[in-house]
């Protein structure tokens, strides 16, 4: 009997596909880490020799903070410049941006979004280099892309993404280290580090600590996530997941934007959780938990150490690497809150898994 179908008279407990779909992430980690990873090669093998002047990333929802850390790693690792698109920009207004030598990228995980296919079908047109990151390698993006990286993820239950967004992290950071090393390869080095995630991801994933703070965050009518650098893609899935599970209003800001006004939100009514890894971003954001500590902000730290009275542990590991590790926990934390409000974060209202947009 296929996963996803619910035997005749019994009918799935509330949170039991997200559950499920968390708990299957150590698994596609190993997965693109072991049989994906010739194709993903080959692909940035193709990439690395087309030398594209710039990057643009298309992607819509959870997918596009999948782009924002794949921007980042572009700029940080490749030196190359990159942004995310403005699908309206073509969709809406027409417009016909010259994308000559460059490469342009659709992050989704149906691939069927009607924009993000229009964007990809324009870049061509205009000389781009295109490639479809998505969990459907028959899908109209994959169609409408030159190269196609399958994330193999398998179906996900939950309404709200998430195997599929750590899928499309990996799967970037592979891409982007691959067309560094320039025959796609990863190096021995790299190949070692990322070799550990699929069993940090499941000791993380049995840590009940995250879950144990949604009585905290129950009656909260508002909360902030921020972080910096490779984290800051982090804080806003955590946003979104926390908005489409339990309907609580939360805003992601980057640690440096928080300080630049949003910081007056801060107060111990408004919860804030704060992305504070190992390395350079990290060590940015001691300066914003200062402010928020003369805000008398209910602060919540997740990274390796604990620079708050309240604190979400996750591994040391390489900056780039964490946000694989760090968005896990926060993804138990939306679903044992969603729970404690009395939702199904399964099934949030008025969302389905395939939005079309134009």
């Amino acid at each position: 009997m296929p996963e996803d179908v619910v035997p005749e008279g019994e009918q799935a407990a509330s949170g039991a596909g997200m559950a499920a779909d968390i708990a299957e992430q150590p698994a596609g980690y190993a997965r693109l880490l072991g049989e994906q990873a010739p194709a993903i090669a080959e692909v940035a093998a193709q990439i690395a020799r087309r030398r594209p002047r710039f990057v643009l990333y298309t992607a819509r929802g959870t997918s596009d903070h999948a782009a924002l850390y794949a921007a980042y790693l572009t700029e940080i690792r490749l030196g190359i410049p990159s942004g995310l698109a403005s699908p309206s920009a073509i969709t809406v207004y027409g417009a016909r941006p010259a994308l000559d030598n460059s490469l342009v990228v659709g992050v989704s995980q149906s691939g069927g979004s009607p924009d993000l296919v229009e964007v990809l079908d324009v870049a061509r047109e205009q000389g781009a280099c295109t490639l479809a990151v998505c969990n459907n390698p028959n899908s109209p993006l994959a169609d409408a892309a030159e190269l196609v990286v399958d994330l193999a993820a398998g179906h996900e239950r939950a309404v709200a993404a998430t195997k599929t967004y750590t899928a499309e992290l990996l799967a970037l950071l592979m891409l982007v280290e691959g067309v560094r090393a320039g025959d796609g390869r990863l190096p021995a080095a790299e190949r070692d580090a990322l070799a550990a995630l699929p069993g940090l991801a499941a000791a993380l994933i049995e840590d009940p600590t995250a879950a144990q703070l949604a009585p905290r965050y129950r009656f909260a009518n508002q909360l902030i996530t921020t972080g910096r650098g490779y984290a800051y893609p982090t804080a806003r899935e955590t946003a979104l997941k926390l908005m489409e599970t339990s309907y609580l209003a939360a805003l992601a800001f980057s640690g440096a934007d928080l300080l630049h006004g949003p910081l007056a939100l801060a107060d111990p009514d408004v919860p804030v959780l704060a992305l504070v890894g190992a390395g350079p971003a990290g060590e940015s954001m001691r300066q914003v938990l200062a402010r928020l500590g003369e805000r008398r902000a209910d602060v919540v730290t997740v990274g390796p150490a604990a620079v708050a009275d309240s604190h979400i542990r996750t591994p040391a590991v390489d900056e780039r690497h964490a946000p694989l590790l760090d968005i896990l926990p926060l993804q138990q934390l939306a679903l044992a809150l969603a729970l404690a409000r009395g939702e199904n974060p399964d099934a949030p209202r008025g969302l389905r898994k395939v939005t079309e947009t134009r």
